[in-house]
């Protein structure tokens, strides 16, 4: 593998904060899923990009911070924190884990991510 796996799923991070969907792709395999804690089981990379590109559109910005992050030989498991303001000035944070799986070719073959929302309060 070229770059580290550890960078590499920030990487993919911060091409979903520019909107940078097609970067994001590239970054994955052919066959990619991603599995979210929402009971709707496993999807596409292709349909959850799609989703998260409709659910950016109606935020100002969003911002992931990586509290911490482990990794092993294809894995890389992380806490992180997506921040979200919105035209409104409502903001919200979403807690979540997240383990990314690479193949021996450098590229995301799985993503499973467990979130939890948590609403900022507006400041008056």
């Amino acid at each position: 593998m070229g770059q580290d796996i550890g960078e590499q799923a920030i990487s993919f991070l911060r091409c979903l904060e520019a909107h940078d969907f097609a970067g994001c792709r590239a970054m994955c395999t052919g066959g990619a899923t991603v599995w979210q804690n929402d009971g709707r089981g496993a999807r596409t990379i292709d349909a959850t990009l799609q989703r998260f590109e409709a659910f950016a559109a109606d935020v100002d910005t969003l911002r992931y911070d990586v509290i911490r992050q482990f990794r092993n030989t294809n894995e890389v498991l992380q806490q992180q924190v997506l921040h979200l303001s919105a035209a409104d000035g409502s903001e919200s944070r979403v807690h979540a884990a997240v383990c990314f799986r690479f193949e021996d070719d450098g590229l995301i073959d799985r993503i499973e991510e467990y979130v939890y929302e948590v609403p900022k309060a507006k400041t008056p």
